[in-house]
């Protein structure tokens, strides 16, 4: 397995589109440190973001695997472009001449797919580790290392999501239109709960029933952060307002996206092995 990947890293490498996008994904990922920084003095009101509990333990872990996760476009591209290159190139074809089966094929591109979700989970957990010790006003080693599962669904959540592209890059072989079937399957997605609530369900009903499609499933891994903070919470309870939200990490949510990636990575070696290329 070592051998498929280092193979893949190679021809990523090599491609300087990828190798830019890459760095720059991981960059955007560290800048969330930069978010500490921003402060406003204006006469009597002085504002710094990081004393607004953002950085505390261990808010950190909701917080900053829901705004990452919204970087994972960059590499989403970079999967998509790997595959349509696959294709153009005719690398492909050639690999399975040399010897490469299409089962070890799919098998590389899936342990691509592992390694971004990996390397991506243990720099948010790098980053987020520093912010919290510099910042959070607590550090007790129970608190830090408590609601430690978000890195768990932040994981699944970008291995699902890249295991999609992946698909869609088998299925359609041109990057640009892969994304383009990306978003409009998002469209789709949308319009779906839309009718289904107009017509059919109560709110509460019709997002159990999304929970089951693959985009909808992997955005409910991880719940909007914000109405948790305490300052939010504050300003709610002053103007009589309350938020009643569940955010927590569900077994179950993680099982449907887990369920989606095994479909996508069959999917994906089904169409590989009944096409003749």
């Amino acid at each position: 397995m070592l051998r498929l990947l280092h193979i893949e890293f190679i021809k990523l490498w090599n491609n300087r589109s990828s190798k830019i996008l890459i760095i720059s994904y991981f960059v955007l990922l560290t800048s969330i440190a930069l978010v500490a920084a921003i402060k406003f003095d204006i006469g009597p009101i002085k504002f710094h973001l990081a004393e607004q509990g953002i950085f505390n333990f261990p808010y950190i872990w909701h917080f900053n695997t829901f705004i990452t996760a919204f970087f994972k476009l960059f590499l989403a591209i970079v999967i998509v472009s790997m595959m349509a290159n696959e294709y153009s190139n005719k690398t492909i074809k050639q690999n399975l001449i040399d010897g490469l089966s299409k089962k070890e094929f799919i098998l590389s591109k899936f342990l691509t797919v592992v390694s971004f979700s990996l390397i991506s989970t243990f720099f948010v957990f790098s980053v987020s580790l520093i912010l919290g010790l510099i910042y959070s006003d607590y550090n007790e080693l129970s608190i830090i290392f408590s609601d430690m599962e978000f890195l768990l669904a932040y994981f699944v959540k970008l291995m699902g999501f890249f295991a999609f592209c992946l698909f869609l890059g088998i299925l359609v072989k041109r990057s640009a239109f892969a994304l383009g079937f990306l978003i409009l399957w998002q469209v789709f997605e949308g319009f779906v709960r839309g009718m289904i609530r107009w017509k059919l369900f109560d709110g509460e009903t019709t997002d159990f029933i999304m929970g089951f499609f693959p985009l909808n499933a992997m955005w409910k891994l991880i719940d909007e952060p914000f109405t948790r903070l305490g300052a939010v919470q504050s300003v709610a309870d002053q103007i009589g307002e309350k938020f009643d939200m569940d955010y927590g990490v569900h077994g179950y949510e993680i099982l449907i996206v887990l369920a989606w990636t095994s479909l996508f990575i069959y999917f994906s070696y089904a169409l590989l092995k009944k096409r003749d290329l």
